[in-house]
């Protein structure tokens, strides 16, 4: 019958290189993308004014919020996740510090679909199991992050909408 530590040890080996292939598999550009490599813009939802960084592209839509803590983002600010196209659009909370609310919106700035207190994998166990969240609906162009509680302390619903004001 094996010892405590014949079984630890294999464990503990496996553990660290599942986590070292991990953070090497991730593409370069989101290990290395810094939050000054975000723009800035304005939208507005409904009548508030929110500073959003923006996703404009592949390696920023990677990167997102990954690894930052919640003081990040204000009450008056958020992400935008924006594409070139409306399409399915599914969000992945690996390596997110905190909840979010997360809202999808069409091309023209009307909700597609509203997802509260989205939680995020931070454990080794919840990052192997890290589900995308998402909308099931394909015409999804625009995303935005913002703090857990945001889509209730203002009244979001699928009759909000959305105005790009500088992005």
């Amino acid at each position: 019958m094996p010892t405590r530590l014949q079984v630890l040890i294999p464990i503990g080996v496996a553990a660290v290189i599942v986590g070292v292939a991990g953070m090497i598999s991730l593409p370069s550009e989101v290990q290395l993308d810094a939050n000054s490599n975000f723009l800035m813009g304005v939208v507005q939802l409904d009548d508030e004014i929110i500073q959003v960084y923006i996703a404009d592209n592949d390696p920023r839509r990677m990167r997102g919020l990954m690894w930052e803590t919640q003081s990040f983002l204000a009450d008056d600010k958020g992400m935008l996740f924006v594409f070139n196209e409306p399409g399915n659009r599914s969000m992945w909370m690996k390596n997110m510090q905190f909840h979010l609310d997360i809202i999808w919106f069409n091309e023209t700035g009307a909700v597609v679909a509203i997802e509260k207190h989205v939680p995020p994998c931070i454990t080794p166990v919840e990052v192997m199991s890290c589900k995308s969240h998402g909308v099931s609906a394909d015409n999804a162009q625009y995303v935005l992050e913002m703090t857990s509680g945001y889509v209730d302390e203002h009244s979001i619903n699928e009759n909000s909408q959305l105005v790009l004001i500088s992005i």
